[in-house]
């Protein structure tokens, strides 16, 4: 049996096998349908058209702005690193410099089914999987592969740190910046405390809320850029629905991060 881990990362393949399927996708995945499996897009379609009607599309814009954030950033940078990747198909779908090194982490059943649904289709770039949950010592097999921390790198948090203990949040931020140079990039998905604790369908695994995401962020010296979902460089047209100012409180949301490594 999928453990919610997997079965949640084949969930997001099934939005975004919907997203791609749509004549105004923000994105194109071709390997989402194969990594999702027609039973669970079967299964997700009629939430994801609920959120769509609600003019909340969240994963499709989610996935879009990384996707942005990624190519911007990789224009200098050759090593990427996307922690709990899960289904993710970045390193087959966007144009990277053929130099690249993107390295996947995520639990060892995880891309154990994710390999077993690729079976071998090649990568743009240069495609390493660590097959290690985050709350071990990931940063070992990580320099093992190749890993040079004196180099910029960019790193992506994607559908991950609400899923951890705060501990468990805080001591992977402090493994990532003791692995970055001076001028890396990081992005990353966070929720507030009241979204952590809504009546969400995934709440129950929802482990970490944070408030004030600049400062979550700079306390292990990153310099943070916030925005939420429906801001004007997070809605593509699509996520229609406005969140009230952030000094109004007591409101569920979620918030998009892009963060650079200060000098």
């Amino acid at each position: 049996m999928q453990n919610k881990v997997s079965l949640t990362s084949r969930y997001m393949a099934a939005v975004r096998a919907i997203e791609h399927q749509r004549p105004d996708r923000l994105f194109s995945d071709p390997l989402a349908e194969k990594l999702a499996g027609a039973e669970i897009i079967a299964e997700i379609a009629p939430r994801a058209q609920e959120y769509e009607d609600r003019g909340r599309p969240v994963v499709a814009v989610r996935t879009r702005f990384f996707d942005d954030f990624l190519m911007s950033s990789a224009s200098s940078i050759r090593q990427v690193v996307i922690l709990g990747a899960g289904m993710d198909t970045r390193a087959f779908r966007l144009p990277w410099h053929p130099d690249t090194y993107l390295y996947e982490i995520d639990q060892p059943d995880v891309i154990q089914l994710k390999e077993s649904l690729l079976d071998s289709t090649p990568a743009i770039c240069h495609r390493q999987v660590i097959p290690i949950d985050l709350r071990e010592s990931w940063s070992e097999k990580l320099l093992q592969k190749g890993f040079e921390t004196k180099s910029p790198s960019i790193w992506l948090l994607e559908g991950v740190l609400y899923y951890l203990t705060k501990t468990d949040a805080c001591d992977l931020l402090k493994t990532i910046t003791d692995l970055s140079t001076d001028g890396s990039f990081l992005g990353a998905d966070v929720l507030n405390e009241k979204m952590q604790k809504s009546d969400n369908g995934l709440a129950k695994y929802w482990l970490f809320g944070f408030d004030e995401p600049e400062k979550l962020f700079a306390s292990f010296g990153w310099q943070a850029d916030v925005v939420q979902f429906g801001d004007d460089t997070a809605n593509f047209g699509r996520f229609k629905y406005k969140f009230p100012p952030r000094e109004v409180l007591d409101i569920a949301r979620g918030f998009l991060v892009t963060a650079r490594k200060k000098g």
